[in-house]
């Protein structure tokens, strides 16, 4: 199960789920080594 954020917005609620927001933030977790695939990986997911 992955924890959810809810966010009051002018226009409503924003349902995020945890990882979501904290890469938003720029906050990333890493649970093993950093290796070229996981490097280039977060690399994509941060320039999205």
């Amino acid at each position: 199960i992955i924890p959810k954020i809810i966010e009051k917005t002018p226009e409503g609620r924003l349902i995020y789920d945890i990882y979501s927001r904290l890469l938003e933030e720029r906050i990333i977790f890493l649970g093993g080594p950093i290796t070229n695939v996981t490097a280039n990986l977060i690399i994509a997911q941060i320039l999205l």
